[in-house]
C-alpha cells in the first residue's frame, strides 16, 4: 500500500502522515494479530514518526495485553497502587487513563483522582520517574464522550525540537551531558498546587536520565525533558529551573505539536516515549461523560533505559 506522497517504504498498510516532521495514521493492520512481516512494519513506523494511530482496532483488553506483549516487557499498575486505590481491570498490565471510579461512575472533577490526573494534562513522557523508563506507551479507548466534548491526545516531536535548538544552547547540552532529576509527585504538584500543597517533593524519589541521548531505533538525537523533570544535576536550583523552562518551552512550540482526537471505540494510539512528548486535552466531558481510556506501558530496551539509576532500585510512587 502506498504512503501519502507515493513513498512504498511501507508494503502491509498505508500511511497519512499527521504533521510534516512527526506522527501517522495507519490503515490496514490485522489487529489483534497482525503477520511478522506486518509487526516489523509496525516498528518501522513508529521509529519513523514517533507516534500512530490506528482507528477502529477492534481489540478489547486482553487482545490489547497480548498485542502490547509483543512490542516488549511490561510495566503493570502494582507499584502505584497507593492510597487505597482498587483495581478497575483484570489486568494488572492495564494503566487507567480515564475519568471513571471503580463502580463506573464519572469521576467529580473535584475528587483527588480528578487532582491526581491533572499533571497528565501537561506534558509529560510515561515512566522517566522511574529507574528504567518507558519505550512505548498504547492508549485504548474502551468508551469516549459524545462527539464535541474534547478530549484529544497532543504530542510534540522532541526529535525535531533537538534539530533545532539554538546552536549554542545545542553545543552546551551536548558539552555538558547534563541529566534531569524525574519525579512524579514534582509534576502532580506542579498541576494541582492547592491539592498537593502539604507534599514536599524533595521527599520522593527521583532518578535520573540524560537530557540529550540518541533515540536508537532512527539513529536521531533527542532531547529528553518534559513535565517530571524536577532539576538538572549539577546546577543550582535558579539555573536549572530556568534551563529545563526553556528546553521545555522550546520543545512544545506550536510548530513542533499535534493534537489528536479520539473518534471510535477502540481507537489506539501507540506513541514512543524516547522521542516524543504528550499530554491529555480537556474537554466538557470533564464531570459529564464517560472517557474510559486504558493503557499498556512497554518498558525500554535500549542502552539508555536505566539512565544513571541502579537497576535495583523501585520505581516512584505517590
Amino acid at each position: 500500500m502506498e504512503e501519502a506522497g507515493g513513498n512504498r517504504e511501507f508494503k502491509t498498510f498505508s500511511v497519512k502522515k499527521l504533521h510534516p516532521t512527526f506522527g501517522a495514521e495507519i490503515e490496514g493492520v490485522n489487529f489483534p494479530n497482525p503477520s511478522d512481516e506486518q509487526f516489523k512494519e509496525i516498528l518501522g513506523a513508529m521509529a519513523k514518526y514517533g507516534f500512530c494511530v490506528f482507528r477502529s482496532t477492534g481489540m478489547d483488553d486482553t487482545a490489547h495485553v497480548e498485542f502490547s506483549r509483543r512490542m516488549g516487557e511490561l510495566d503493570d499498575i502494582r507499584p502505584y497502587m497507593t492510597s487505597g486505590r482498587k483495581m478497575r481491570y483484570e489486568y494488572y498490565e492495564l494503566f487507567d487513563a480515564g475519568n471513571v471510579d471503580e463502580d463506573g461512575n464519572v469521576i467529580d472533577p473535584s475528587s483527588p483522582k480528578a487532582q491526581y490526573q491533572k499533571g497528565n494534562a501537561l506534558f509529560h513522557v510515561d515512566s522517566s520517574f522511574n529507574p528504567r523508563r518507558a519505550s512505548f506507551s498504547l492508549l485504548r479507548a474502551h468508551e469516549l464522550p459524545p462527539p464535541g466534548h474534547g478530549g484529544n491526545t497532543d504530542f510534540a516531536d522532541s526529535r525535531t525540537a533537538f534539530d533545532e535548538l539554538p546552536a549554542d544552547l545545542k553545543a552546551e547540552l551536548l558539552e555538558k551531558d547534563y541529566a534531569a532529576a524525574h519525579c512524579m509527585a514534582h509534576s502532580r504538584k506542579v498541576a494541582a498546587p492547592d491539592f498537593f500543597k502539604d507534599l514536599d517533593v524533595n521527599t520522593q524519589p527521583m532518578h535520573l536520565h540524560k537530557i540529550t541521548q540518541k533515540h536508537e531505533t532512527s539513529g536521531r538525537m533527542n532531547l529528553y525533558v518534559a513535565a517530571h523533570a524536577h532539576h538538572i544535576v549539577g546546577l543550582d536550583r535558579a539555573k536549572s529551573d530556568v534551563l529545563l523552562k526553556q528546553l521545555l518551552d522550546h520543545a512544545t512550540q506550536e510548530k513542533y505539536r499535534t493534537s489528536v482526537p479520539w473518534e471510535n471505540p477502540t481507537d489506539m494510539i501507540i506513541w514512543d516515549n524516547t522521542c516524543v512528548l504528550h499530554r491529555a486535552g480537556g474537554g466538557t466531558f470533564a464531570g459529564k461523560f464517560r472517557r474510559d481510556l486504558r493503557r499498556t506501558t512497554v518498558h525500554d530496551a535500549s542502552s539508555t533505559a536505566w539512565g544513571l539509576n541502579d537497576p535495583n532500585s523501585r520505581g516512584s510512587s505517590l
